[in-house]
């Protein structure tokens, strides 16, 4: 018997020896970028906690995927790294790139503002690398300014102003009124749920804008029941990307009425409060790791490195035109916890996946909405349809 139990033994650690150097036969590396001073993570704006924004650098995200990789890792011979890079604007973080591509690392999770992610596109055109944008929303990186290389896990501004739009329409509240603020960015919003409001036959009453501040001149503009008198609508859509004006306007407005857009009913691809789908297994782990609740950005992170992971280990540790090749095909099943197969539009390599309609703590809907129909696949209801893209590779 004893003689038995030392043969199991020598035999389980042979076994070990042999997997451990089977899972070393080759490395697949993964790079993380993000900028050392990116203003969406200021203190103080992290400490708010807006609704729809980051609430902490997502590179936990990233590092949670890596741990769940190992199985998939070992079964195919592949061990997967993960590198954190940390650059002071997009020159730097493209000569990062460049010296990382020469070491063989093919695929880039970039954490970086929509107008850094356009250059370092740009300048790394034609490169045998995979940029995956994290969480730069801008409409105009899937349209006009769309790489071949670059693929969006984060959605468009378009497509959560499509998902907004669907509720609002499915619970006939079609009159709205607008209140926008003064950054580039609140215009970006505004312009996006203008066109899904064309879309999906919602009516604009008036667009009003605001400013922040209590200065008495500019009541009309910053006291939130003057903004709102003297309209009839069925909802108040505020287009506010910092976050701190929206979120007086819920129980403020002269009427009673809902406030969607950057408060009250918020647009978001992840939220803490998923009860379905394997979510909040995620969403423990994602807290174990990073002691915050798990966001979309987060989640992006974390669906990037599986992406990645997905497509090597289906190829079999094959190589990078392959895996790429299936990365965006149309047999790329990832499971992201939203309970859709997800996989990358070919017309501007925005990842398909559903969306939610968010309070501060719970998820009120998901969309596409019930009713929201397409040819193809449903899920190209939120954001550019392939007619409507002018992306060209």
């Amino acid at each position: 018997m004893r003689y038995r139990f030392l043969f199991l033994f020598i035999s389980a650690c042979l076994w070990l020896v042999v997997g451990v150097s089977h899972a070393a036969d080759k490395v697949v590396s993964i790079a993380y970028l993000e900028l050392d001073d990116d203003p969406r993570y200021r203190e103080k704006q992290m400490q708010a906690r807006y609704p729809g924004q980051p609430w902490g650098r997502p590179y936990a995200g990233a590092e949670v995927a890596l741990r769940e990789a190992r199985f998939a890792g070992s079964a195919v011979g592949v061990e997967f790294r993960l590198s954190h890079h940390s650059e002071a604007d997009a020159e730097a973080a493209t000569a990062t790139i460049e010296r990382l591509a020469e070491q063989g690392v093919k695929y880039f999770l970039l954490d970086l503002p929509g107008g850094a992610v356009a250059e370092i596109a740009r300048r790394t055109r034609g490169r045998e690398l995979l940029l995956f944008n994290l969480s730069a929303l801008d409409d105009s990186l899937r349209q006009a300014e769309c790489q071949a290389h670059l693929l969006h896990l984060a959605p468009s501004h378009s497509m959560l102003s499509d998902a907004l739009a669907q509720f609002l329409v499915a619970h006939k509240w079609p009159e709205v009124l607008v209140l926008e603020g003064p950054n580039a960015e609140d215009a970006e919003l505004l312009a996006a749920f203008q066109r899904s409001a064309r879309r999906f036959g919602l009516k604009i009453e008036e667009v009003r804008p605001f400013v922040l501040g209590r200065n008495p001149r500019e009541r009309s503009r910053n006291n939130v029941a003057l903004l709102t008198a003297g309209a009839d609508y069925d909802v108040v859509f505020v287009a506010d990307a910092n976050g701190e004006f929206a979120r007086d306007v819920p129980y403020q407005i002269q009427k009673p009425r809902p406030v969607v857009g950057s408060a009250g009913l918020v647009p978001d691809w992840w939220h803490w409060a998923w009860e379905r789908h394997g979510a909040p297994q995620l969403n423990g782990r994602f807290l174990k790791r990073a002691g915050r609740p798990m966001t979309g950005y987060d989640w992006s992170a974390w669906v990037g490195v599986k992406a990645v992971v997905e497509s090597v280990a289906r190829t079999e540790g094959g190589s990078f035109q392959k895996v790429r090749a299936y990365m965006l095909s149309d047999e790329l099943i990832v499971d992201g916890f939203k309970g859709n197969r997800l996989g990358f539009r070919s017309w501007d390599h925005q990842l398909r996946q559903p969306l939610f309609l968010t309070t501060l703590n719970w998820v009120v809907a998901r969309a596409p909405l019930e009713g929201f129909l397409h040819k193809i696949n449903n899920l190209d209801t939120l954001g550019f349809d392939k007619r409507d893209s002018n992306c060209r590779f």
